[in-house]
């Protein structure tokens, strides 16, 4: 039966996935933009223009372009093959480019999600043990504030607090001290690799500099995974098996984990949507911090017409997002068996 549910849910990703791909290699051509005009200039001769056009196989009809990028052109060498095209404006190739940024935001948000959820799930469950007291009514009224601060603007501040008047935080230059030596990759992510390479003095020093970026996020997704938990464990809470479980004389510490196995598949539905979203959504405290993530480089292929990388980064970022939905189906059918019967 899991198996069944397991085989169901990746081939309705897959399909999803290539249905995807497909809408956005024709949509952004069909976007009033001429990036072989950006290329060029906007004075070039018209053999330069056209030269520039073939170069990028742009004169080349729709559909051509189209089999040439998913490798069925009868040349081979494509999206299917792994080959996500070299990119327009670095001449670099496209998986190279996301295998640098990709890690860089994944280690963000990673930390970021997990500082949260340590902070938000138990502060949550008190807050839904006594609703309408203090730690409730306090939790309202950040979930309000910090929901209503871009997370920009949250960076600036640390920023300026901790590094420029408290001088307890370091620079926002990077993942890395400039004056060290990042390890020599082995899985790209460089919190990985230095411990691989046995380098706890860039480990740390990454975590160091990972740290205000880290707390602008929990910041930011701290409210609303707060209020979620909170709501759902009042739910619970307020249910008849609850009562029952009281009523039968159970410890109030097996009722809360009770309460709480059943508040958990929302609270973890909203975990993994965020995590969609600031996948490429992270891009502001990416800047502010110059962090150089798969956002950033998101947005500069987005300006400078780099279908390629954008086709590369859209690609790479569902993959990702409907992966962990994914995993998702697989906790809500460890948490609840009758999901996989459905």
């Amino acid at each position: 039966m899991l198996l069944r549910y397991i085989t169901r849910r990746i081939a309705v990703s897959v399909v999803q996935l290539l249905g995807l791909v497909v809408a956005v290699f024709f949509l952004i051509r069909l976007m009033p933009a001429d990036p072989v005009a950006r290329l060029v200039g906007l004075n070039a001769s018209k053999d330069a223009y056209a030269q520039a056009a073939h170069s990028l196989g742009l004169d080349q009809p729709l559909l051509t372009q189209f089999l040439r990028y998913f490798g069925l052109d009868g040349h081979g060498n494509g999206l299917l093959e792994g080959n996500l095209g070299v990119s327009w404006v670095t001449s670099a190739s496209v998986l190279s480019e996301i295998g640098q940024t990709l890690p860089v935001t994944i280690q963000l948000l990673t930390l970021g999600f997990l500082v949260t959820l340590l902070i938000a799930v138990p502060i949550g469950i008190a807050a839904a043990r006594r609703p309408g007291g203090a730690l409730d009514r306090a939790v309202f009224i950040y979930g309000l504030f910090g929901g209503s601060q871009p997370e920009f603007w949250w960076g600036l501040m640390f920023i300026f607090v901790f590094f420029f008047q408290l001088a307890i935080a370091p620079s926002p230059l990077g993942l890395i001290d400039p004056m060290s030596t990042a390890p020599d990759p082995i899985t790209g992510f460089i919190l990985v690799d230095s411990l691989l390479r046995g380098q706890f003095d860039i480990f740390g020093d990454v975590l160091w500099h990972l740290a205000l970026p880290v707390l602008t996020l929990v910041f930011i997704l701290s409210g609303p995974i707060i209020k979620m938990v909170r709501q759902n464990m009042l739910r619970a809470l307020e249910s008849d098996f609850i009562l029952y479980a009281r009523a039968a004389g159970l410890r109030e510490a097996t009722v809360t984990g009770y309460a709480f196995r059943v508040a958990l598949a929302p609270a973890l539905t909203l975990v993994g949507i965020l995590y969609g979203v600031m996948l490429g959504g992270a891009v502001l405290i990416e800047t502010v911090f110059s962090l150089g993530g798969i956002g950033q480089y998101a947005v500069r292929a987005v300006l400078a017409f780099d279908y390629p990388a954008i086709q590369g980064v859209v690609l790479v970022i569902t993959s990702i997002s409907l992966g962990i939905y994914l995993l998702l189906d697989l906790v809500y059918a460890a948490i609840d068996p009758r999901v996989t019967r459905q």
